[in-house]
């Protein structure tokens, strides 16, 4: 399994509008922790760059051929599955931790 996140998974306090000040409030840091507490150990994919800019880093070049754009995070599954957005990993996160009945080589699309 890995997980695309831009500069890394550490907390990153960063205004923007409607965004939190909180240091869990970073999307590529909220993904990976959800994965982290399912139980998860994803590979962290760095891919620097910015999501709005062309993408002239390999990661984001990476992204874009995965998803048809270039804004991270994104996890790709063993099966080959591909989730956007950290919102969608973190409810596949807490919908499949690890060792529960379902794992991600088995998870059901969209879940």
């Amino acid at each position: 399994m890995k997980l695309y996140v831009c500069w890394g998974t550490f907390p990153v306090p960063w205004p923007r509008r409607g965004a939190s000040w909180r240091p869990g409030a970073h999307p590529c840091k909220r993904a990976h922790h959800a994965l982290t507490e399912a139980g998860r150990s994803p590979e962290a994919v760095k891919v620097y760059g910015f999501g709005q800019l062309p993408d002239v880093t390999e990661g984001r070049k990476q992204v874009k051929r995965l998803t048809g754009q270039s804004f991270v995070p994104v996890l790709v599954l063993d099966d080959g599955q591909v989730i956007q957005d950290s919102n969608n990993i973190v409810t596949w996160a807490r919908a499949n931790p690890a060792g529960g009945a379902e794992s991600s080589a088995g998870a059901r699309p969209g879940a």
